[in-house]
């Protein structure tokens, strides 16, 4: 590759800079919602891992280990669901309606959140 064809990672970060601005984050949700993403990530490193070392078989130690990963993901979203006024029980009931619905019209598959 050329030093024309090579991309200048110099000139996007000055442009992206152009774009990015500091944005406030002393909002209640912050905390929660960068903690469910972060245990969520947890827990996919975990799957990962299962299926890149193991082929995919699921020991009793990996179900542990999950167990408590999911644990994290669980409290970090009742966490958010209070800071914003959602109750965890209407969020699950509506999940489930959703999925129904969805599966009833045979759309389980696909994209967008309103198929």
């Amino acid at each position: 590759m050329s030093d024309e064809e090579r991309f200048d990672f110099d000139r996007y970060q000055e442009a992206a800079s152009y774009t990015g601005a500091p944005i406030s984050t002393d909002h209640p949700i912050v905390y929660p919602t960068l903690g469910l993403v972060n245990e969520a990530g947890e827990v996919a490193g975990k799957v990962k891992k299962i299926f890149r070392d193991r082929d995919g078989v699921i020991t009793d130690a990996d179900r542990d280990a999950l167990t408590l990963e999911l644990g994290d993901v669980l409290w970090y979203l009742s966490e958010l669901c209070t800071r914003l006024g959602i109750r965890l029980e209407d969020v699950a009931d509506r999940n489930i309606a959703k999925i129904a619905d969805r599966a009833s019209r045979g759309v389980l598959h696909g994209d967008g959140d309103h198929r």
